[in-house]
Order: structure tokens, then sequence, then C-alpha cells
């Protein structure tokens, strides 16, 4: 007690990090002779330990409170939606020998990681109380990393492994201790039973929710981090898929961390964002190439929490999104929802030097929209050119509390050229999550914005890729996933039934029969799955000796519904629309997920 007094009084004369050697040395020198004084004190005199026994029996009765007056309930799949259930671990790595096709020569050994929601204890839960009813919603569920190995043997013959396994947070381990479900769901449902949740979750773990580390998995200065914007990233071993634990560079980052970081491939910094409910509502971050240092950190000065799950780079500067999805906790106290996508609402993005500050930023009105996903932004001339897929409504977090779930969702995904211009509870309008690919030009001479769409109506397309060679700088090519609009219609949720190549550079020559607006402005390649199969993850690699920026392969997972069997897909990204050049069977079925990476061997043996 008393040596974290003198600490505590000479941190306060002193800033951080200019304590004058001589009292650090008396402060360690005091500490190291009391705390065996301590020890000793605490095991002869229990009262000096009644602060600790007081938390734990309030932890007691805080749970004994939770679990006579929470209900927890599964909520029920449909049969379209079997492939959204979750998955038990295989518990070792497999070998995998049920391969269709030849991997390329110039194929590159490495480790193909996805990541994706896979809730405990059989599937997403609600929650049911005096205090109303509270949801997980579809985003959430624990991270479970899904990983194929690529080597080649002494022989020179390719040998594929396959794992899964769950991120280890601080919170599965809590709930995987107890053994159920412990934490309340704190972001769809009445608004009373949120803030109790927020409330009682952070009485009884010291969190408001759970850090879920499920959206996507990326690697930075020779480390592979798991990540959910909701919290920090986790650090992986990509041999075992064991959970690390937090990134320790961010230990002065108390915020948390995008899901899509953004590594400049020409220094090598990773440029960062952190979004928060209270102020300040976005801060921006630089990390060191060496991933030792966080070199900038600035408060944007935002006056709304944006929910913004994307930023992206030029070469000299920062993009920022700011469009109308918002977390408010004001609202959610009078009432409201607390995520909630009001289009009626600015939209803007934002230009701010790679170093700059809240005063440098400069930002551009564009037409209201949501924007989830960016493919890349370059800077052409006076302008910055942004290339994302947007759509007229949010899919995130879904209807207003109230509101049947499963109708909303299969509204908004029925194609319909007429999307709705907002989501109007009273008057459903079908296809407001239909997403096309957009391009902005922001001139930051004069102003000026010119905004089109540059593809098309035939299909809605989202979870973009580029090669990441071409990060900030102008690319000729897009790749995304497709949407299967009927399918996700009957099922509720996003299917994705095939994938696009986008030719930035190359204007579409083909035509429907009618002439009307259903083809793509720009060309538009396509590469269609089979009936009741849909992908997930899908990342471009790189070909290591490829001159050209299409040179190299598109690789996802994919699952037949039909047949419950679960593959991963080579598709050669030059012979685009044809057959996948090697398909390869897994051993287990793997869930739809979100977002994935490859990492070359000459990275990955080092992580």
């Amino acid at each position: 007690m008393a040596s974290c007094c003198i600490a505590l009084q000479i941190s306060c004369i002193y800033p951080k990090g200019s304590v004058p050697q001589k009292l650090n040395q008396l402060n360690l020198s005091y500490s190291s002779s009391f705390k065996p004084l301590l020890r000793e004190l605490q095991q002869k005199n229990p009262i000096l330990d009644v602060q600790k026994r007081l938390k734990e029996a309030s932890v007691k009765l805080l749970d004994a409170f939770v679990d006579s007056m929470f209900l927890f309930v599964d909520q029920p799949l449909l049969p379209s939606q079997s492939n959204f259930a979750p998955v038990e671990e295989i518990g070792e790595t497999v070998d995998l020998f049920e391969v269709e096709g030849e991997i390329p020569d110039d194929f590159p050994q490495g480790v193909y990681i996805r990541n994706g929601p896979n809730p405990p204890f059989g599937g997403l839960k609600s929650t049911i109380s005096i205090f109303g009813k509270s949801s997980n919603t579809w985003i959430e569920g624990e991270g479970m990393l899904h990983a194929l190995y690529f080597d080649t043997n002494k022989d020179g013959n390719w040998t594929i492994h396959y794992n899964n396994k769950i991120v280890q947070t601080e919170t599965y381990k809590i709930e995987k201790l107890k053994g159920k479900p412990a934490f309340l769901p704190a972001i769809e449902g009445d608004s009373i039973a949120i803030l109790s949740a927020y409330l009682l979750n952070k009485l009884r773990f010291g969190e408001f929710n759970k850090c879920l580390s499920n959206t996507n998995i990326f690697e930075h200065s020779g480390k592979l981090y798991s990540i959910a914007e909701n919290h920090m990233p986790q650090r992986i071993d990509i041999q075992t898929l064991h959970s690390l634990g937090n990134w320790k560079v961010l230990e002065d980052w108390d915020r948390p961390f995008t899901s899509h970081p953004k590594k400049d491939p020409r220094t090598g910094e990773l440029i960062c964002m952190g979004i928060d409910a209270q102020k300040p509502y976005f801060v921006l971050g630089v990390i060191s190439a060496n991933g030792k240092d966080v070199v900038h950190k600035v408060d944007l000065k935002f006056n709304r929490c944006t929910l913004c799950h994307e930023l992206s780079i030029t070469q000299r500067y920062n993009v920022i999104p700011d469009f109308p999805l918002t977390i408010d906790i004001n609202r959610l106290s009078s009432g409201g929802p607390l995520i909630k996508y009001s289009p009626k609402e600015y939209a803007r993005i934002g230009v701010m030097p790679r170093y700059g500050d809240a005063d440098s930023v400069l930002w551009f009105e564009v037409e209201s929209c949501c924007v989830f996903h960016i493919l890349n932004c370059f800077e052409d001339g006076h302008e910055v050119v942004v290339r994302a897929c947007r759509a007229k409504g949010s899919i995130i977090p879904g209807p207003d509390f109230g509101l049947e779930k499963y109708e909303w969702f299969s509204q908004g995904f029925k194609k319909n050229e007429n999307v709705a211009e907002e989501n109007n509870a009273k008057e459903l309008q079908s296809g407001f999550l239909f997403s096309r690919t957009c391009e902005w030009r922001l001139n930051f001479k004069t102003g000026e914005v010119k905004e089109k769409l540059i593809t098309g109506t035939r299909f809605s397309m989202d979870f973009p890729m580029v090669n990441e060679n071409f990060i900030g700088l102008r690319n000729k090519y897009g790749y995304t996933q497709v949407v299967d609009s009927t399918a996700s219609s009957i099922a509720g949720m996003a299917k994705y039934g095939g994938l696009a190549k986008l030719h930035f550079e190359e204007q579409n020559v083909e035509y429907s029969s009618d002439k009307t607006q259903y083809d793509d402005s720009i060309k538009v390649e396509y590469h269609m799955l089979p009936q009741n199969t849909f992908c997930s993850g899908a990342a471009f690699i790189a070909n290591p000796e490829g001159l050209e920026e299409d040179d190299g392969w598109i690789i996802t997972f994919v699952h037949n519904e039909d047949n419950d069997i679960s593959q991963v897909y080579i598709i050669d990204a030059k012979k685009f629309s044809s057959d996948p050049i090697v398909k390869i069977t897994l051993p287990c079925r793997v869930p739809y997920g979100f977002h994935s990476s490859f990492i070359p061997t000459d990275k990955s043996s080092k992580l």
C-alpha cells in the first residue's frame, strides 16, 4: 500500500517518462523490501483482504441475480440457414488428400486463413427478463479461424493441411470456465434490457460486452492478429492457431481497433482507427513498420460515433468514410436503438495527410448511403479516387426492435432495380440492401465531387479485394463476392453465389435485350458457383513471379448445401470465368464467415 502511494505521488509530480532515475531506484527498492512484509501481514491479518472478499461476494450476488432473473434462449435457425450454425474444433491439424486439379508450380507456399463467427453453446442467444428482451445479432459469435497450409515436400510435391480453432479471448475463457452463456446480449433489443446488460456485464466481468475477434485476420511485422472492431487485436500463433493475448504495442491505445487496418506497401506502416461510443469518437493511428510503436495518434473530433468499418489510404493521404450509421448511447437511454442507420443525415468522405490532424482533413459531402467496404483509393492529379461497395440501407444491426427480423432481411436482399431510398418500417421496399460498386472523385483543389455507380443491377456485390501490392495506387482490377439475391432472400441472411472481376479501365460493351440499365458500365467478369453452393472469405493471392496486376489466383471457402460438403476453390484470376483449377475437399463443414488473408511462407515462417 505504502509503495503504491509513493509511486502515485511521484507520478503526480513528474510527467510520464520523466521520473528521475534516483527516485525510480528508491521506489523500486522500497517496493521490493515492502512486498514480503505485506504478504506476511496479509497471511496473519485477514482484514487486509476484506476488499478482495467483498468484491468476490458482490460478483457472486450479481451472478445469482442474473441466473435467477435472465433466461437465455436459443435463436432458432431455418433449414436455409444451416451453414451459419457453429462447428466444433477438430483438435489437431489434418492432412488433406482429396484434391481435384493441380496446384500450379508458381503458386506460393503459405497459409490461407479465414475468420468468422462461431457462437458457443450451440448458437446465438437471446435473453428474457423483467427488463425486456435483448439478442445477439448475426455478426456476433466467437471468432473461429479456419486455415489451409500449402507446402511442398522434399520431392517437390504439394502437401496440404487443415486446422480450425476458436480465438481464445479473455471473455471467451470466462464463459468456457463457467460452461454456459454468461455475457448478456448488449446490441439489439429493448433499450432497458440493453442498458441493464451493459451495466451487469461491466460489474461482473469488467467489460461491457464480449471481445468477439471474429471479423478479420491480418499480418504486420512478422506477427499475425485476429480482430473485430469492438476490442483489441489478438495475436495468433500461425502454426498452431493458439491465441497469445492482446497486441502489446497497443497498451496506450485506449479504445477498440478497426477490423481493416491498411498497410502501406511502400513504407510498411500500418494505418488504423478506433471508434468509440463516447468522445473521442474517432481516433486515427499510424503504427511503425516494425510494429513496435504507435508513431501517430490523433482525435479527428467527430461530433457523432460513426460505425466506420474500414478506412483507406493513397500514397500520401488517409481516406476516412463518415456515413450515417451511428452508435448513440443517448439515443439508447431515451428508448431508441443503440445502432441506427439514418439516411436523412449527412454523409461525407475525408481526405487528410498521412500525419495530419483534425484541422487538416478536407471533407467532401456525398449522397447519403451506407458503405462498409472499400475496394481501393488512389491519387489522380488533383483528385482522390475512392471506389467502394454502397447500398441504400444498412445490414447492421437489422430492423428496429419489435419488427419481424426475417421479413426485414428477406425484403432487403430481394433484387429490385428501384432500390429503396430509405428504410421505412411501415412500408418495406425490396432491395434496400442491394450493394453496387461506386466511384467518387474528390477534387481537393476545387472541392467538387463526381459520383457514379460503375456496376449495374444484375448482381449485388460486396466483400471486395485487390492485389495488395496496389493498395493506395491506381489499379486496373478489383474483385468482389456476388450475392445470390434469391437464396439470401429465402434465408434472410447474405449468401454469396459467385465472384466478380472488375475491369476499371475497360467499358462494358454488352447490353441486355431491352437496353435497360441492367448491365455494368465497366467490364465485369463473373465466376458463378454451382447451384446451392456459396462462398466466403475470398482473397487474392499475387503470383510472386508475376509481372501484371491480375497475375495470381482467387482462393475461397465454398459450401455445397445439397451435400453439406465444404471445399476450397482456387481460381486463375487471368482465366476468371473458367472452372476452378483446384478444388480441395475439407474434412468438416466450414460455416460461412467473413474476411481472410494469405500469408506466404517467407512471412509465415517468422510468425
